[in-house]
């Protein structure tokens, strides 16, 4: 039981890691507002950048819709987190518009797909045609303020059964994240999104976001947000170009109108690109250098070392030692009880009351305690000698 003590006692102190607070501050970037600047940080009234034009083929041509979303910050320790806080924002929606599909067929098949108001395609399958139109009537609620645009793909070759419509549109809002960094790598939630319908390129001035109107609690900085007018007019007249062509293959081989159109007729999921596509402009306009906002502001989080007590361990040391104390208790109770001397380890009581002396005098037979041993001792004195049975026996002279 005892060889149990070390394995026990050596797991009951420890040493552990534990985050806590460094005196650095953690930081990373959000916006107020969108007006595209030059690489000068010039205003560029009525242009889309060139790193907004870099985000919008970035979100694009992704390789498994997966852009760079990480944005500029500061953790010098690899781990940090930040409270709430509310961006400007680039949201969207995409819906299935398929069953809208108007087919012209005749005794040969099928060779002309359309959307009402919308792209056509003519001929066999293998085919893309994307304009800026308003199919859906499910997204009209919604005030794409950045654009819209509806697209029909018939990826099979001389197949047009199989055919896919889409119609997605991209707006300003203002989204409020939840954003942590761990082992250096920075996460993002968005846990919200507001918009604000009223914000429309028809009114002819900045589209303006006040959240402070909103009663919605998720939205972290109740402030106002704010999309210069010429800006989004020039990213709307852009966008609008971008996503408007064509495109398809056949047997002798493939050409579209733009790389966009190649893009969207390849990719597996457009929903998702055009969500990529939107996560690549919002980090774009976060990144711009924004006077009017204060970037958020977080903690960083280094390791320390700490004594940890694991008293569960002691449960095995304090039963055994517990346990030994109750014998021991009990040995003495029971000593007690029962007049036992306290002879210990001496010889002298062995060869008094032990079966191999035979002494002669009686006297010693009825001496108990050592110290009468000891004196007793001095005055008897015994021998070995051989008996008729030829065994040895301490015999008193």
């Amino acid at each position: 039981m005892v060889l149990l003590f070390d394995p026990f006692l050596q797991q009951v102190v420890v040493y552990p890691d534990r985050p806590v607070p460094a005196e650095d501050v953690a930081v990373v970037v959000r916006s107020e507002q969108y007006g595209a600047r030059s690489s000068e940080d010039l205003p560029l009234p009525s242009v889309v950048d060139l790193s907004m034009k870099a985000a919008i083929y970035n979100g694009v041509f992704a390789i498994g819709n997966d852009a760079e979303h990480g944005v500029d910050h500061i953790c010098k320790t690899g781990n940090c987190s930040w409270p709430q806080f509310s961006s400007l924002a680039i949201c969207n929606k995409c819906e299935d518009i398929t069953a809208l599909i108007e087919k012209s067929c005749d005794d040969t098949g099928c060779y002309m797909l359309s959307l009402p108001n919308g792209p056509s395609l003519s001929g066999l399958g293998g085919q893309i045609n994307s304009s800026v139109t308003n199919v859906s009537s499910s997204l009209n609620a919604i005030q794409a303020s950045v654009f819209r645009f509806s697209t029909l793909i018939s990826r099979k070759v001389n197949d047009t059964k199989d055919a896919l419509a889409l119609e997605c549109a991209m707006w300003y809002c203002v989204q409020t994240y939840a954003t942590y960094v761990r082992d250096s790598v920075l996460r993002e939630e968005v846990l919200s999104s507001w918009r604000n319908d009223s914000a429309t390129l028809a009114q002819h001035s900045d589209l303006v976001y006040n959240v402070s109107t909103s009663t919605s609690s998720a939205i972290a900085n109740k402030t106002v947000f704010k999309v210069a007018y010429l800006a989004a007019e020039a990213l709307n007249t852009f966008m609008s170009v971008t996503f408007t062509g064509s495109g398809g293959i056949n047997n002798s081989g493939s050409a579209f109108t733009s790389d966009v159109q190649q893009a969207l007729y390849n990719t597996k999921n457009v929903s998702a690109r055009v969500n990529n596509l939107a996560i690549s402009m919002t980090n774009n306009i976060r990144q711009q250098n924004d006077s009017m906002a204060t970037s958020a502001h977080g903690i960083t989080w280094k390791s320390e070392s700490y004594v940890h007590v694991r008293w569960a361990w002691f449960t095995y040391p304090v039963a055994v030692v517990g346990l030994a104390l109750l014998f021991l208790t009990s040995s003495i109770v029971e000593s007690a009880y029962r007049d036992v001397l306290i002879w210990k380890a001496s010889n002298l009581a062995l060869l008094f009351h032990g079966q191999g002396l035979d002494l002669t005098t009686c006297a010693a037979l009825k001496v108990n305690r050592l110290s009468r041993m000891s004196k007793m001792a001095r005055e008897i004195k015994i021998e070995l000698t051989q008996t008729l049975n030829k065994d040895w026996k301490l015999v008193q002279r």
